[in-house]
């Protein structure tokens, strides 16, 4: 596994991309609050791998302005609004269903936000752990839909194909019989712009 982490991060680093290695959750929490300032605003989207860090709840705590439209109680058109702002935040938190060993981060999206704030926040942190590897760009993509998709459907109660039995079935995935988690696709292949989008790679198992 370090050699696959080690040529992991030397091929992010051709794609324009800072990848670092955590040992664990921990580690990686605490290099995210150092890396985040205090006075900087904050998107993100949900994620158990950021659940199990807890780090929202840490950056909230410490005052950094959160656009999170997880809230209880909240309404659905507060949480939409809440979800732009968040796509445009300074700081956009985020975790891949999958990662390519070439170095191909992989996110599924239901409304949106998640592909646009991953494509556009001034600054993207993405988190994963070393379970979302895969060994190409098809076997991260099957990833994704197939084992990524279905268990995040199950954990937030989605009536989807998947559902039941993992397989996915996009050709007849759709409203109003199902609500789609995968209606958008990014694939991240690289960066333009220098340390907009950095990579902690956590060296334990995270997330789906």
């Amino acid at each position: 596994m370090d050699k696959i982490i080690e040529e992991l991060i030397g091929n992010w680093q051709k794609r324009n991309i800072p990848g670092l290695r955590c040992v664990d959750k921990e580690q990686a929490t605490e290099r995210i609050l150092a890396d985040i300032p205090v006075d900087c605003s904050i998107g993100f989207s949900g994620s158990l791998t950021l659940e199990q860090l807890g780090i929202i709840r840490r950056l909230e705590s410490r005052g950094n302005q959160v656009f999170n439209p997880y809230k209880p109680g909240i309404s659905s058109p507060e949480s939409l609004k809440l979800r732009r702002q968040g796509a445009v935040s300074e700081y956009y938190l985020c975790s891949p269903n999958a990662i390519s060993a070439s170095g191909e981060l992989v996110f599924l999206s239901a409304y949106g936000n998640r592909t646009a704030g991953i494509s556009y926040a001034q600054h993207v942190i993405a988190v994963a752990g070393v379970n979302k590897i895969a060994p190409d760009l098809a076997q991260a993509l099957k990833r994704a839909r197939e084992y990524a998709a279905p268990l995040n459907c199950k954990r937030l109660n989605y009536n989807t194909p998947c559902f039941s039995d993992g397989i996915c079935r996009k050709e007849i995935c759709f409203a109003p019989e199902y609500k789609r988690m995968c209606c958008q696709v990014l694939v991240i292949e690289a960066e333009i712009a220098p340390d907009r989008l950095k990579v902690i790679l956590v060296g334990e198992n995270l997330g789906f």
